[in-house]
């Protein structure tokens, strides 16, 4: 065997072990019937091995798979009905949009004054979405990517962790059996072959006209134009849904790798103080938003919550608490990040700069 091809084998054995850790990890919680038990029990399990250097690789192949497939779930919940509420939702995103500059502009601020970071770092870190697209700006920008890549993921841990464990407290919310979600053997050809044309053919037309996110906003909107119109009723398997909370789960939980006790000690307790900011920020702009638009605050929760694309997409498919608002709302953010942060972050920067200059 060449080194190559071992090198290869390795890697497939350290996913399988990867994902096999977060099938036992999820499998637990779902025995002990905790929120969101195949996303949260696999995050956990492999969070707990990283940290302790065990042989764990992130699945991100599979991941990007599994998100196609989340893609395609989310678009089935398009119906007419839902459309028409559409107009609605203008009000709520523009009011999300204002949310996540708020919290750019406070948190930034407050990681600057009370934690010492630097500019650069501070403000990438303080955007409540766009996980990449922050340690990559940040990185540009001449900052620490692994502080803003821990503190991101601390924040995207957080809220998974948290966000099913609100819904179960205050709202008697409980996952949806994936079981009741269908079987393969429910699926008839057709359904089959359009419902993996809308996921291979979603993805590439939608990095062709380069929309945000393409691996999840393709398959969706592909999807949603299917069932929209009357091509199929169908949607993905319930088994492909929680292989997809193990595989997500455990994505993030690998990002934990090597966390040394100078980071739990520095950066993590800043990171959660963010992250707890962050959720009551949503809090607050959610009954606001509710109160504005007449929308129902369980919703715009999840809409508003400071995790990621992916996660927050799959706990409103596992929720069942609207999968289409919640998706158009998380995807019109990352949109904004995208098309804005760039700017936005070498313009704060620059501020801070010409401010410390001016003393």
């Amino acid at each position: 065997m060449s080194e190559k091809a071992g090198t290869l084998a390795r890697s497939i054995a350290k996913m399988a072990l990867t994902i096999g850790i977060g099938a036992m990890g999820g499998g637990l919680f779902w025995a002990i019937d905790l929120p969101l038990p195949w996303m949260t029990g696999s995050l956990s399990a492999v969070a707990i091995v990283a940290a302790a250097k065990g042989p764990v690789q992130a699945p991100n192949r599979l991941r990007n798979l599994m998100i196609i497939v989340l893609g395609v779930m989310i678009g089935s919940a398009f119906t007419p009905g839902i459309v028409s509420q559409a107009a609605n939702w203008i009000p709520s995103i523009l009011l999300l949009l204002g949310f996540t500059v708020v919290m750019i502009v406070v948190l930034g601020a407050g990681l600057r004054r009370f934690f010492g970071f630097g500019p650069v770092e501070a403000y990438c870190s303080a955007a409540p979405g766009g996980f990449s697209e922050m340690v990559i700006i940040g990185g540009e920008l001449g900052g620490d990517e692994r502080a803003i890549s821990l503190i991101h993921s601390i924040r995207i841990t957080i809220t998974i962790l948290a966000i099913p464990a609100w819904y179960r407290l205050f709202y008697g919310f409980k996952a949806v059996n994936t079981g009741a979600l269908g079987e393969f053997s429910d699926l008839t050809g057709t359904d089959a072959l359009i419902l993996t044309a809308c996921a291979i053919g979603g993805y590439f037309v939608a990095r062709l006209i380069r929309l945000p996110f393409p691996v999840l906003s393709g398959p969706m909107f592909m999807s949603a134009a299917a069932h929209l119109g009357g091509l199929t009723s169908a949607f993905p398997p319930g088994v492909l849904i929680a292989l997809a909370q193990v595989v997500i789960g455990a994505t993030v939980g690998c990002r934990f790798k090597g966390i040394t006790l100078v980071d739990v000690f520095g950066i993590v307790k800043s990171a959660i103080v963010m992250a707890v900011a962050m959720l009551a920020g949503a809090i607050g702009f959610a009954l606001l938003t509710s109160e504005i638009t007449g929308l129902p605050f369980q919703g715009l929760m999840l809409a508003f919550s400071p995790g990621g694309v992916t996660e927050m997409n799959l706990i409103a498919v596992a929720l069942n608490i609207d999968p289409a608002m919640v998706a158009t709302h998380h995807l019109s953010r990352l949109g904004f990040l995208i098309l804005f942060a760039p700017f936005t972050m070498k313009w704060l920067v620059r501020a801070h700069s010409d401010q410390m200059r001016s003393l």
